[in-house]
């Protein structure tokens, strides 16, 4: 029998979970607020570049996941970061190396290739531009309603990927009168998130240095991540370097409502002074992001998931995971796919 299944975001999360239910016959439909795919795991373009900001890469850390884009998923395009990571600490000492060396991919394209290539793959049905206001549940069935007022009924099961709180939220105003909803909102909700402002610099020169990435190595310093964009093939023209600098959490709440000048202006300050190169304090252009909920610091609590599956709701993202990494969000939503597909 066809069963339907929503998915609400089309993150790594949503589309791993998508990809998953096509082994099963499920008529699966995704639910995206924005207008492109791979959530924080974001690409953008600009005078001939390449970048990303908010996840950098995926990494080999899980073989599914690694079996899942180098022979599954088509491979065109795949490139592997070579450069290493570095760490620096509060002091601005630079220091080679990190504990944690392993294999770094992005696309050519931008790593939002990631969620493109798992929906080419499957047969879901993709509304992007489409906020999700609440859900209801009728009888045994689900239905979905947007910011617009339309709805999409009947659903055999959902599927949550939003961030924790968003989807504390999305539960909050959902006509669902079952106990177990003021439990899984609470239990979505408590999910710790850290803030972070991410900045881009652009330069019209090379940047010669020996790593790919700077991590702050004991969180007490106002950058928590430089990523040099140019490392990455197909991203940046010769000749050129474009820096991504993503500040810590504390320097990123107290700074995240200054305009988009005063914000990239401090950025490049950080960096120039950081690096000790001057030249880093005028770029010759800028961009810049906010991520409210950028990378939560623990995972949804497991009793609480098998109470959601009891109502034919799931949860899944790296927040139900309990790690802040891209691959962590893939593997989690496959997981949580081919759950889906063994309960309905």
């Amino acid at each position: 029998m066809q069963r339907s299944v929503a998915v609400v975001g089309a993150g790594a999360a949503g589309a791993a979970a998508a990809y998953a239910l096509r082994e099963h016959p499920a008529d699966v439909t995704v639910f995206e607020k924005s207008g492109g795919v791979c959530g924080r795991a974001a690409t953008r373009r600009r005078d001939g570049c390449v970048y990303e900001y908010g996840a950098n890469y995926l990494t080999a850390d899980d073989d599914r996941v690694a079996e899942l884009v180098t022979a599954e998923l088509p491979s065109e395009g795949l490139t592997e970061i070579d450069e290493p990571v570095w760490t620096f600490d509060a002091d601005r000492e630079i220091r080679e190396g990190r504990d944690e060396q392993t294999t770094r991919w992005t696309y050519e394209q931008g790593i939002t290739q990631l969620a493109k290539r798992l929906f080419a793959a499957g047969d879901a049905t993709v509304h992007r531009h489409t906020r999700v206001e609440s859900l209801e549940r009728r009888g045994g069935s689900w239905r979905v309603t947007d910011a617009e007022g339309g709805t999409y009924d009947s659903f055999d099961a959902v599927l949550l990927t939003p961030p924790g709180p968003q989807t504390a939220d999305l539960l909050g105003q959902s006509e669902w009168e079952h106990a177990d909803r003021r439990r899984l909102r609470k239990a979505a909700a408590s999910v710790p998130y850290r803030t972070i402002v991410a900045g881009l610099l652009h330069y019209e020169f090379e940047l010669d240095r020996p790593y790919y990435g700077l991590v702050s190595e004991d969180e007490d310093h106002e950058i928590g991540w430089i990523g040099r964009e140019e490392c990455k093939a197909g991203h940046v023209p010769d000749g050129e370097a474009l820096l991504l600098v993503q500040m810590a959490p504390d320097w990123s709440v107290t700074h995240y409502r200054d305009d988009a000048a005063t914000l990239t202006d401090a950025i490049a300050d950080a960096t120039a002074t950081l690096l000790d190169d001057d030249r880093l304090a005028e770029p010759d252009w800028t961009d810049h992001q906010h991520w409210r909920y950028a990378l939560p610091d623990d995972g949804v609590e497991a009793d609480a998931l098998e109470t959601a599956a009891e109502h034919d709701l799931f949860l899944a993202g790296d927040w139900v995971a309990g790690e802040a990494r891209l691959h962590a969000a893939v593997r989690n939503g496959l997981r949580t796919g081919e759950r889906i597909g063994e309960h309905l």
